[in-house]
């Protein structure tokens, strides 16, 4: 059996990662004053963020053309792959997922396609796709493969502080939005995914600064007694300074745990808008 790993380019993986594992990246497009850029393509994250700030309109995202997804899967098949793990973000925040499974997949006759939620998104759900493509190339099957990215979903957690929430508003990316007002009342937002998988604001705080010992707190809650070996991910919309530097204060509370600096690129950070903070973490899948 020869597999495939596909995944979509809201998992911001490193290009060396990316070529080292073969892995085939979708990349999602972006909608930024009537003007469609593929993300990762012909648009930087700098250069999206540049553009956001001078646009006429919120930015929107879009999916992949049908046409497009079948003749990736096709061509994989004519290079002799049997099996395509193909992983993307939520199915709660991008309809994606579902494309695949009920109008893409069945229409690729080259190869047997199976699509999995990730159920997140960003360098966690990167990091599911590192192990499953890790796995296919030492020679794993599909269902050993499936197992694992199920087992790491269970240990997987983020939570974000927002400058705005206008963004995901407007987006529809936000559950529960009546319960919180972020511009009027000055607050800054906690965000999570709920167990269904949505977007949901978790706590309003007053200032930046409590927010994220907020966060830490919880970090620290769930994972005192993880019987697994701990990374975290310190993520940032255009604000590379602010995630060092969280970073850096991380690292001294807790030298325990490796850190990861990653980013949100243009999909993510349409809906998250500039400025937004992360703190994630999952099973470290380097030990």
């Amino acid at each position: 059996m020869k597999i495939a790993v596909v995944t979509d380019s809201t998992a911001y993986l490193p290009q060396k990662d990316i070529e080292k594992y073969n892995i085939r990246i979708v990349p999602i497009p972006v909608i930024m004053d009537g003007k469609t850029y593929q993300e990762g393509i012909d648009i930087t994250t700098d250069q999206f963020f540049e553009k956001l700030r001078t646009s006429d309109s919120f930015p929107s995202t879009s999916q992949p053309s049908v046409g497009e997804l079948v003749e990736l899967y096709e061509n994989l098949g004519d290079q002799g792959y049997d099996t395509v793990i193909s992983i993307h973000l939520a199915a709660t925040i991008s309809g994606l997922f579902n494309t695949l499974k009920t109008v893409v997949a069945p229409q690729v006759k080259k190869v047997k396609v199976i699509p999995i939620d990730s159920k997140i998104t960003v360098m966690l759900m990167g990091n599911l796709v590192l192990e499953a493509a890790r796995m296919a190339q030492r020679g794993e099957n599909v269902a050993n493969i499936i197992k694992r990215i199920e087992h790491l979903q269970q240990t997987m957690n983020e939570y974000f502080v927002v400058d705005d929430l206008q963004n995901l508003v407007r987006g529809g990316r936000l559950s529960n939005a009546s319960a919180f007002l972020g511009s009027v009342l000055k607050i800054k937002p906690i965000l999570t995914f709920d167990d269904q998988d949505k977007i949901v604001a978790f706590e309003k705080v007053r200032s930046a600064k409590r927010a994220l010992k907020r966060v830490e707190d919880l970090f620290e809650e769930q994972v005192k007694d993880a019987p697994y070996p701990v990374r975290m991910i310190v993520i940032h919309a255009n604000d590379k300074q602010a995630a060092l530097n969280w970073q850096k204060k991380l690292a001294k509370q807790y030298p325990q745990y490796p850190i990861d600096l990653s980013y949100f690129g243009p999909v993510i950070g349409a809906h998250l808008g500039e400025k937004a903070l992360a703190l994630a973490w999952m099973e470290d899948i380097e030990q």
